[in-house]
């Protein structure tokens, strides 16, 4: 049994990396985990080309992906919250799973499926897209964990004075950054319980396949 974490933040080492981690930690079976941050990973341009043989035929990042996908047993996907939906560079990745579909595919179908989404505010609204993907292409969401992270507007150089940022939006105007006030998973300790926890249950789940066969 193998897990693939994915984490579809263009931030590398930051909130959605590490929660993703989280999940992954306590699985209890082989796991892999690929940051997508720096990959040309376009979106399906809709050319059809992969309906005859269920192989996309864009050239790019994600054809390296393809056998990693296919091996895996489980996924563990997250993304970060931009503009209350998920970033363009997960929305690609999850797009591209179009591939995988035709005549009754069964190259994703029938396995399991973590939602982890990460947010200025919240991640909810990520793993809600992340759940409709998995419903879409036949993966059974095993369940759902969601984080706040550090908006850009912490490190852009302007949050304290710029008033449509996530600082005014967040606190009160005039509120100075600080440690204090900056998200931090390790001040969200049940966030991270949670993780663990829903890894355990995608291990027994894995492990409960694997003595059925």
């Amino acid at each position: 049994m193998k897990v693939l974490g994915i984490s579809g933040s263009p931030r590398k080492d930051q909130s959605t990396d590490r929660l993703v981690k989280e999940v992954l930690s306590s699985v209890g079976v082989e796991t892999e985990f690929i940051s997508l941050s720096g990959k040309k990973i376009g979106p399906c341009i809709a050319c059809l080309g992969c309906v005859e043989d269920n192989i996309c035929k864009v050239k790019d990042d994600m054809q390296s992906l393809r056998s990693k996908i296919e091996d895996a047993d489980a996924y563990v996907i997250g993304a970060a919250n931009y503009y209350s939906m998920l970033n363009g560079l997960s929305h690609c990745f999850l797009e591209r799973f179009y591939q995988f579909r035709h005549r009754e595919g069964k190259t994703v179908a029938g396995k399991l499926g973590v939602a982890v989404g990460v947010g200025g505010g919240d991640g909810d609204a990520v793993v809600g897209n992340i759940k409709t993907f998995f419903e879409y292409n036949q993966i059974e969401c095993v369940g759902t964990v969601a984080g706040q992270g550090v908006a850009s507007c912490f490190t852009c150089g302007y949050g304290e004075t710029c008033k449509v940022g996530a600082i005014h939006m967040f606190f009160d105007p005039g509120t100075k950054i600080s440690p204090e006030i900056t998200p931090d998973l390790d001040k969200q300790p049940d966030i991270l319980k949670a993780a663990q926890e829903l890894g355990r249950k995608l291990g027994e789940r894995l492990k409960g396949f694997a003595a059925a066969t």
